[in-house]
């Protein structure tokens, strides 16, 4: 299994002027959900696209800009392919773009080519491209992506008519649509609507197919859900701070995750420490959190590199270790002779935390106590944001199989962890104090990487 399948934003656009200005910034935006790709199309009768390899900042010129003409238009950012990607076909002319991974991509693709069809290079969106076409309308082919993919997707699809949006039937990705005068969009986080002066109207419900034209947006079919699955991953680390995603705010969220484990050491006889710090970003908003609790002192320890790109969301290993080291550095004046309490999101392989908790004792700390706002990562996630191998997790190695079933097991794999990352301890939230940090029912979540249970077999 690949190490990161799907880490993608879509941003949409319908508006009564020149709208390619807009997307730029919209996907410029959303840039932290993927660096490597990034693409806009529009439409004035007929598509025009182009993508890049890179970021948006760095790739899209004022002449590529003016080229994209029309008032209405998709874009993408993304770390694993170039979208959108254009069709012509009886349909006329569509550009499509998604945030997503289909599980059983391989066996439609076989199934597809047993009839017939060709691919490109068997991208996941090329399925959903051919679904759709087939079905013979865009709302019925989007439709039918519910019965045939197994997996998670949020899309929008550029067309003659409009902007079509939707999520899968579970909602594991967010899409948040908005309006203001006249225009009209949908993005994968509302942070690029509000930036964009774009009111926030509401999230597009779990299995709605959404119309956005010049009349604004219109819910044209609702299919059925059995349940909402949404992934808690993004309000721990994917999703930037200050977006809203399905009515909870992201700093809400990790600051309640970083309260958390400041209460589950003040339950379990109190820690002793000078101050509390971040592993920047993502970090932050725990840390904060973990200081409003617990009263000790927030104190930043290490320099953020504004230029690098996120270690996470990028598609080796090799490139993630080296951005980590380029991301980061410390501040020795702030750590000499501190117990320093650090909190971070979640840990994976464990390299990078065990890094940093090294270059932090050596420029002097007297301790590092390491909080984790996720719980354990103990299986891969199918559904796209943080695909690993069983092999690449820490937690794993310790737990050969099966579930962490009491917090006798969580403590003695936090003792074990510590010592793989040389800390001199560490905390997780359970999965049961995570829940409750978010405040939204269990039966909501996606929590497969923490639990095993994957919504779509229930």
């Amino acid at each position: 299994m690949e190490s990161v399948r799907d880490n993608c934003g879509v941003f949409g656009l319908y508006s009564n002027s020149a709208c390619a200005q807009d997307i730029y910034e919209g996907i410029d935006f959303l840039q932290h959900r993927g660096q490597e790709y990034c693409g806009i199309s529009t439409f004035d009768g007929k598509i025009h696209q182009i993508t890049h390899y890179g970021k948006v900042s760095n790739t899209f010129t004022d002449q590529e800009l003016s080229l994209l003409t029309g008032t209405s238009g998709i874009g993408h950012v993304s770390l694993w392919e170039r979208q959108p990607l254009m069709w012509q076909s009886k349909l006329g002319e569509i550009a499509l773009a998604f945030s997503g991974n289909i599980i059983n991509a391989h066996e439609l693709i076989e199934e597809m080519k047993s009839r017939g069809q060709a691919f490109y290079r068997s991208y996941n969106i090329e399925v959903i491209a051919k679904i759709i076409i087939e079905a013979g309308d865009i709302v019925s082919g989007i439709a039918g992506l519910s019965k045939k993919i197994k997996g998670a997707y949020s899309l929008a699809v550029l067309t003659d008519r409009g902007i079509y949006a939707t999520r899968d039937v579970y909602g594991f990705r967010p899409l948040i649509l908005g309006q203001n005068g006249h225009q009209c969009a949908v993005s994968s986080e509302s942070r690029a609507l509000q930036n964009l002066n774009i009111n926030i109207a509401r999230d597009v419900r779990p299995g709605e197919i959404v119309l956005i034209d010049g009349q604004g947006f219109h819910s044209v079919k609702q299919l059925d859900s059995p349940r909402k699955a949404h992934c808690a991953f993004e309000w721990a680390y994917t999703a930037s701070v200050d977006s809203v995603i399905d009515g909870l705010y992201v700093q809400e969220a990790r600051s309640n995750l970083g309260g958390s484990l400041a209460q589950r050491d003040m339950d379990e006889g109190g820690l002793i420490a000078d101050i509390v710090a971040p592993v920047p970003m993502s970090g932050v908003g725990h840390a904060l959190g973990y200081h409003k609790r617990s009263g000790i002192q927030y104190q930043e320890v290490f320099l953020y590199n504004r230029y690098a790109d996120r270690s996470y969301t990028l598609s080796t290993q090799q490139a993630r270790e080296k951005m980590a080291k380029r991301k980061l550095s410390v501040l020795p004046y702030a750590i000499e002779k501190k117990r320093i309490v650090l909190c971070d999101d979640s840990i994976v392989r464990g390299t990078q935390i065990r890094n940093k908790v090294r270059e932090l004792k050596k420029a002097g700390a007297r301790e590092v106590h390491v909080r984790v706002a996720c719980p354990p990562l103990m299986y891969p996630c199918d559904f796209g944001v943080s695909t690993r191998s069983y092999e690449e997790l820490a937690a794993r190695h310790f737990l050969k199989s099966g579930n962490i079933t009491s917090m006798k097991e969580l403590k003695d794999l936090e003792a074990w962890i510590a010592r793989e990352i040389e800390a001199d301890s560490v905390k997780y939230n359970s999965i049961e104090t995570f829940v409750s940090a978010l405040g939204i029912p269990q039966n909501d979540l996606c929590l497969k990487c923490w639990d095993g249970l994957r919504p779509t077999d229930d």
